[in-house]
């Protein structure tokens, strides 16, 4: 039995900013068969403002852990494609959402295992499954990985393949599931001030990724906006509001609210991606979005420790940039085949959209033949212009009303030390990417670069300047940048520098050693430092144990060496970070500069012995070389900062009838943020018209009811009239000029659902009716009746289509009886008593069981 209360309904609405994508470009997968995976589509397309159009219904009947990838390409790949296309939306969707209760793993009987979210991102990767070998798939380099491009000019295959940056939703739970895409949704341009943790586990085989740290942290601290920290820690269990957080470990606890919204979170674990494997005892990913994260990333079968097939800690710069989650996580992946990706995927802190609106296009506008629209944008920056405009009708893309490109003869300038103004002039059909590469070339010239000491190095729309000059300081390593107009119409074509000089480096110099062999008696390692002020110091061991292991030794080494005191102080270094390969001959480690800093990685070693060493020669600890030169960056932009735009718009071939009409504008770099404003219009061009009516239903309807609508066109000549609503056309009536259509609410599943019908002339004409937006309820809690009339009469806040028992007892001690049944069509429910032979009455009403 269900208890029963007033539900308060809210318009649909939609948040307005989306880094490199919105509602607008995602299609959300749905399992007929599952409710939860039908709650979950909808609620997240009421959240991202996804077009009933763009959901994709499939019927997987199978556990939500495995399927063959037979089972994939005729349940999930072939519709999907089939729909993109029957639904012009090809060109449109760059974003799959995989609505919990879907395989996450996709097998074969040879050739390994992969993750659905990669298979549909790249293409199924037949990998060996010889642990002892361990291979990288061949053609499962991800292109798109690094690139920092924008995803439909950078697939990750080829340009003629299929490629969508897919993620799962699921989780423990629906509400779990519905929190993360809470999170995310919260996350939108919100500009977290919170810290990422960058952690260093003690777990030797799974810390792999910690020397690319240094990397992400010197980026994201050019960028200025975003906190990066490294730490050595096994868990995180104790942190909160964290923004994200990256590890290596085989188990680990967290805590509740670990994570604010837009996290993204993840452990180099083996099967952190087995997300409902039976007897899988490694923390899984979803550990991460419990604990608030809006994504994750685990492996869903025994991947080893390649850093390639786990997300590089640039992420967290990506993010900083205002790349969406997905788009963060797909570029931080280089081998993505074994990973899975589960998450809400525009989530996007960092998104800084501009602002814009229509002109003179009042809600409801009544437009006919051709007719004139504006609209204006305002970039949120000089450096983030509007480049693009495309309109979109009823949340289908219709046209590009804008693009601007960099104009040709716009002159970019550039001054570094040495180097007064070094000129690029823009070309003919320029593109950012290609006047950032033609800009990269420029620098990298010998005439420029010798001379300058900067090396360039190409990222998409991004250019990293490094120094190369060890005596010279990030601040003495000055840049400064400028555009001109040249000879062009105009100028569109902008350059921006993070800095007025270079960031000097937080990293330590390391230098990494292997020592391999086997041991014997009186077998020595020697290592001689060499100070930057010329002092000497040797440390050494030597084998007096028959049984000594390799590993052992070595590690009697380093502990010699990190006890020497004249190797402890600023100018000193530390020996760390041992592993041993399986066999036990063969173990590495590094030597680390104990100051930051070029300088202090000047110091010289020397390791020799009885042993096969690498490298064998003297060496100084720059191993991580572009992590030690002061750094800085260059971004390329295009666009306006104020843009007023005109076009006509042709009524008179769409349907008649109500419509909308949506602008959306694009940040003129490779972050693409999105800002999108809607306006309701109506088309009038021929008298025909049509009504549209629920004759059981309402804004607020029982998931139980069998919902009616009826379609009434104001002529007889009419073709077919078909009903839409989430995931497209729900039936078709065959010339009638009228159409009554039932629809089971379970079919579409709790949550807001829009109507709507589109009616078709003889002659080819269309009208297309209001929408109508109603949202199917469950379960509802108490609610208050209310007693009016001579003859009572008990109203109540109903939900149309479910049925309400009504009780009543003539004293409070008396059993309550069941005196009628009544199934509203719409609120409020009423019922009249038919009896008035008592004095007094209680009544009770509920829903029925």
């Amino acid at each position: 039995m269900r208890c029963a209360t007033a539900i308060i309904f809210s318009i649909f609405s939609y948040a307005s900013l989306f880094a490199g994508g919105s509602g607008l470009n995602v299609v959300v997968v749905v399992n007929q068969n599952s409710t939860n995976s039908l709650q979950l589509g909808n609620y997240y397309c009421e959240q991202r403002g996804v077009p009933p159009q763009n959901v994709l219904r499939v019927n997987w009947t199978g556990g939500n852990t495995d399927w063959t990838r037979t089972n994939l390409d005729t349940v999930l790949r072939g519709p999907l494609n089939a729909m993109l296309a029957s639904r012009q939306l090809t060109n449109q969707v760059e974003y799959i959402l995989l609505s919990m209760d879907i395989p996450y793993r996709v097998t074969t009987t040879t050739n390994g295992a992969n993750s659905t979210t990669s298979t549909l991102f790249y293409g199924f990767k037949p990998d060996s499954r010889d642990l002892n070998t361990c291979p990288l798939a061949l053609g499962s380099t991800s292109l798109y990985a690094g690139s920092e491009g924008i995803f439909r000019q950078t697939p990750p295959v080829s340009a003629t393949s299929n490629a969508w940056l897919v993620m799962m939703l699921t989780s423990s739970s629906l509400a779990a599931a519905k929190r993360v895409v809470d999170q995310g949704v919260a996350s939108d341009g919100n500009f977290s001030t919170q810290t990422v943790w960058l952690a260093k586990s003690t777990d030797v085989n799974r810390n792999v990724r910690y020397p690319v740290f240094d990397h992400a942290v010197f980026d994201t601290r050019l960028r200025g906006n975003y906190f990066v920290q490294r730490t050595n820690s096994d868990s995180p269990l104790g942190l909160t509001n964290a923004l994200g957080y990256q590890n290596g470990l085989y188990q680990f606890s967290i805590s509740t609210n670990t994570f604010v919204p837009g996290a993204m979170a993840d452990s180099l674990t083996s099967y952190g991606g087995g997300l409902f494997d039976p007897g899988n005892t490694h923390t899984k990913l979803l550990a991460f979005l419990g604990a608030g994260a809006s994504g994750s990333y685990g492996t869903v079968v025994e991947p080893c420790n390649y850093l390639a097939k786990f997300p590089d800690a640039k992420n967290y710069f990506y993010q900083s940039r205002g790349f969406s989650l997905a788009e963060c996580y797909y570029m931080s992946v280089t081998n993505p085949y074994q990973g899975l990706l589960v998450g809400e995927p525009l989530a996007a802190p960092f998104a800084l959209p501009c602002s814009g609106a229509w002109s003179n296009l009042p809600p409801d506008a009544l437009l006919s033949g051709t007719t004139n629209l504006s609209l204006h944008f305002t970039a949120a920056n000089p450096g983030q212009p509007v480049q693009q405009v495309d309109l979109f009708l009823d949340g289908t893309i219709f046209q590009t009303l804008t693009n601007i490109p960099p104009a040709r003869f716009n002159v970019l300038y550039v001054t570094l030390p040495g180097k007064t103004n070094i000129s690029y002039t823009v070309p003919l059909n320029a593109t950012v990417g290609t006047v950032a590469s033609g800009l990269v070339n420029v620098l990298d010239s010998p005439a420029n670069k010798n001379t300058t000491k900067v090396s360039p190095f190409l990222h998409g729309d991004r250019i990293e300047l490094r120094s190369t000059d060890a005596n010279r300081s990030g601040s003495e390593t000055f840049i400064s940048v400028s555009n001109y107009i040249s000879t062009a119409t105009a100028l569109t074509t902008f350059i921006g520098a993070s800095r007025t000089s270079s960031l000097d480096t937080i990293a330590c110099g390391i230098r990494q050693v292997s020592i391999g062999g086997t041991m014997v008696l009186g077998d020595y390692l020697h290592l001689q430092v060499t100070k930057t002020n010329g002092a000497v110091v040797p440390v050494g061991v030597t084998n007096s144990s028959p049984t000594i292991t390799l590993q052992a030794f070595v590690q009697s080494f380093l502990d010699a060496i990190n006890a020497d005191s004249a190797l402890q102080g600023p100018d000193g270094l530390a020996a760390e970070d041992m592993v041993t390969d399986s066999s036990g001959t063969l173990v590495e480690f590094n030597l680390r500069a104990r100051a930051v800093g070029m300088a202090a990685a000047q110091l010289a070693v020397l390791v020799s012995g009885t042993f096969s060493i690498s490298p064998a020669t003297q060496q100084v600890l720059d191993g991580n070389l572009a992590d030690l030169q002061p750094r800085n960056h260059i971004y390329i932009t295009a666009g306006v900062t104020n843009l007023f735009l005109s076009f006509p718009f042709n009524t008179t071939t769409h349907p008649d009838g109500w419509h909308e009409l949506t602008a959306v504008a694009y940040e003129g770099s490779h972050v693409r943020t999105q800002k999108r404003v809607s306006q309701t219009v109506r088309i009038q061009n021929t008298p025909l018209g049509a009504t549209f009516t629920c004759l059981l239903c309402d804004t607020n309807t029982g998931l139980e009811a069998t919902m009616q609508f009826l379609v009434a066109a104001n002529t007889n000549n009419i073709t077919s009239i078909e009903l839409f609503s989430t995931g497209g056309s729900w039936g078709v009536v065959s010339n009638q000029p009228s159409a009554t259509f039932s629809l089971a609410a379970t079919n579409l599943g709790l949550g807001l659902h829009p109507f709507y019908a589109l009616v078709t002339r003889n002659d080819g004409k269309q009208y297309r009716t209001e929408t109508k937006w109603i949202r199917l309820i469950g379960d509802e809690p108490p609610f208050t009746l209310g007693i009016a009339g001579g003859t009572p009469t008990v109203s109540w806040p109903a939900t149309a289509g479910r049925r309400y028992e009504i009780l009543s007892a003539t004293n409070a001690t008396h059993a309550f009886v069941l005196r009628d049944a009544v199934t509203p069509t719409n609120s409020p429910g009423q019922w009249s008593e038919t009896n008035n032979s008592s004095p007094q009455r209680l009544y009770r009403v509920r829903t029925a069981p």
